[in-house]
């Protein structure tokens, strides 16, 4: 017998016992599904993250007063190392964890002489209301502050009005500009109507002077949801207690980016008066790094899943390899007439090994397809585009084609040492 007809009477045996096929298909199916399922899921949320948090581009980056601790629940202890525990046991004992003053940020930009944009950024207050006396967003507005460089280092375009001038900055006058989807609540589609409005943001007045280019949005973030004025409104009107200046830089050139760093840490160790043997108090974050935090803290997600698809599948190889004795036992006469006709014991274990093999396949095909659909929900609730993790996919193939193997050799070795006289005498 040839492979083809081999694998066609294999086949046909898969199709005459169809409960039995798709039993063992679904419980096949059911660990891949698992693992093809959140793992688009993982992916979907990767790809969320990056648009959220990767707003400022690859060019950018920025000094912060201290490490960001970004994690998913768990362990409080979870990913402390050494140089972790060493930073804590400092800032008991030196300035680390000293917020950024409005001094240290402003000299700062004075003294960074790099070819490159500086901006100055201070946090106001979230889950804010707008208003405009007729018409109010709900109560998850954030006010921003920054200078004249905010827009361009968040990647910012305006699409109405204009930015913010030097005498706005300096002077912390009440203006503003508005995300889009704010102005948008306010005013209608038309949202050059919003310039020059008079609106209370969190019970102060602000005139409207421009309004941002629709942005979008993620599960994560809503970057249009925001009020933009100065960092010297926002200490004028909210106060800087417990706050920390943010201090972002954008090179021209990504070439440029460690030299630019470099540059950055010379110019703000004497601002922040450390001495030539102390270690900086302060750090560098790319644009992305927050994203990558994340992402890898999403990561052990994979490895569970992984365990949970392994386990399930191979109680789906007990339980194939349980049938395949099964079909052996029932199909015993049909072995003992293959091999008084000729049939060599080779071709007997290839028409079961294949059969088990075509059983896996089928239970792979079901699982990936189920879990891309599954998993692509949350990439639909997220926004992102769809998803297939095509390395997953072809593991998950390569899986469950080693089962299917594993499951009926010794089925297919059963078989192949029937003796035809005994098998044909079988009842």
């Amino acid at each position: 017998m040839t492979t083809v007809d081999t694998i066609s009477i294999s086949y046909r045996t898969i199709k005459s016992n169809k409960l039995r096929t798709v039993i063992t298909v679904i419980i096949m199916a059911l660990g891949i599904m698992a693992l093809i399922a959140i793992i688009t899921a993982v992916e979907a949320v990767n790809q969320s993250l990056t648009q959220s948090f990767s707003t400022m581009g690859a060019n950018s980056f920025s000094i912060r007063f201290r490490e960001r601790n970004v994690r998913f629940g768990g362990d409080p202890n979870r990913g402390i190392t050494k140089k972790t525990t060493r930073n804590l046991l400092k800032q008991k004992t030196s300035s680390e964890g000293k917020a950024i003053s409005f001094d240290e940020a402003r000299e700062f930009k004075k003294r960074y002489s790099f070819p490159a944009t500086v901006g100055i950024a201070l946090s106001g207050p979230n889950g804010i209301i707008v208003n405009t006396g007729d018409k109010k967003t709900n109560p998850d507005i954030r006010v921003l502050g920054g200078d004249e460089n905010y827009l361009q280092l968040n990647g910012y375009e305006l699409a109405a009005g204009r930015n913010f001038s030097n005498a706005d900055v300096e002077s912390g006058r009440s203006v503003c500009i508005m995300g889009n989807v704010v102005a948008q609540k306010l005013v209608g589609e038309n949202i050059e109507k919003a310039i020059d409005k008079i609106v209370t943001v969190a019970g102060n007045k602000y005139r409207i002077i421009g309004v941002t280019k629709d942005k979008g949005s993620s599960a994560f973030m809503n970057a249009d949801k925001v009020v933009i004025t100065t960092y010297n409104n926002i200490r004028r009107i909210y106060g800087t207690e417990g706050k920390s200046y943010n201090i972002a830089i954008m090179v021209p050139d990504l070439k440029m980016m460690d030299v630019a760093i470099g540059e950055a840490k010379g110019a703000f160790r004497p601002v922040r008066k450390l001495d030539v043997k102390e270690e900086d108090n302060f750090y560098i974050d790319k644009s992305d790094s927050i994203a990558q935090t994340l992402m890898t803290n999403l990561g052990f997600l994979k490895y569970a899943t992984l365990a949970i698809a392994l386990i399930t599948l191979i109680g789906a190889a007990i339980g194939l390899m349980n049938i395949m004795l099964v079909a052996v036992n029932e199909r015993t006469k049909e072995i003992g007439l293959i091999k008084s006709l000729g049939g060599k014991a080779v071709e007997i274990r290839a028409q079961f090994l294949w059969e088990s093999l075509l059983i896996s396949l089928m239970g792979a095909v079901a699982g990936i397809l189920t879990g891309i659909l599954f998993g692509n929900i949350v990439a639909i609730m997220l926004k992102t585009g769809f998803v297939i993790p095509w390395a997953w996919v072809i593991t998950g193939v390569i899986i469950c084609s080693l089962v299917g193997l594993l499951a009926g050799l010794y089925p297919a070795y059963k078989a192949s040492k029937l003796d035809p006289i005994v098998a044909l005498r079988h009842e």
